[in-house]
């Protein structure tokens, strides 16, 4: 059986999946395991989709997912989760914003942006957690920094205490946003 584990991180473009995802793959490293990531930016400049791959353990050979293998998804916006969620394993872990986005369709009067997203992840999944993200950054004085806080859902999620954490994001974010994301990160990880 192998030991490598297996995380998607999903969200919409400008969210700051991708720096989530870096800080993540840097704190593993840091902490001897081998990590392969793979990036997607669907149209993300223009509120597209953003999905990130990473796999870590003792060795990994491919960067790629599949269906059914994730053991953890984290989801930066609540439709984003629901897209997603065949990847995750029958006892995988789900980290979900309670965050929406609405899209160019749903913008445009097309479509309708479903309001049972959260109450349909409820009655799909024991291992669910819901972090009101954009509210814990709102708190922290830059919304910007949701990303962190979901960071520190799924460390939490993770549970991979000899990994330093506060060091993978002191040496990832600029450093006058430093304090601001290591708070976020501590939001997180106390939800």
């Amino acid at each position: 059986m192998s030991d490598v584990k297996n995380i998607l991180l999903v969200g919409v473009g400008g969210q700051g999946t991708i720096l989530a995802s870096k800080i993540l793959c840097a704190g593993l490293i840091d902490a001897g395991y081998d990590v392969k990531m793979s990036e997607v930016h669907g149209m993300a400049q223009r509120g597209g989709s953003v999905t990130t791959q990473v796999r870590y353990g003792k060795k990994v050979y491919s960067p790629i997912i599949g269906k059914g293998q994730a053991d953890v998804i984290v989801a930066f916006e609540r439709i984003e989760a629901l897209r997603w969620i065949e990847y995750l394993k029958p006892d995988g872990k789900i980290v979900v914003n309670d965050y929406a986005i609405p899209s160019a369709t749903v913008l445009s009067g097309k479509e309708q942006y479903p309001e049972d997203v959260v109450d349909r992840l409820k009655g799909a999944f024991k291992n669910l957690t819901i972090i009101n993200a954009s509210g814990e950054a709102l708190e922290l004085g830059n919304i910007k920094a949701q990303n962190v806080v979901m960071l520190g859902g799924l460390v939490k999620a993770l549970n991979l205490p000899e990994v330093d954490w506060v060091k993978a994001v002191r040496e990832n974010v600029k450093e006058k946003f430093v304090d601001l994301n290591i708070a976020a990160l501590e939001r997180g990880m106390a939800v």
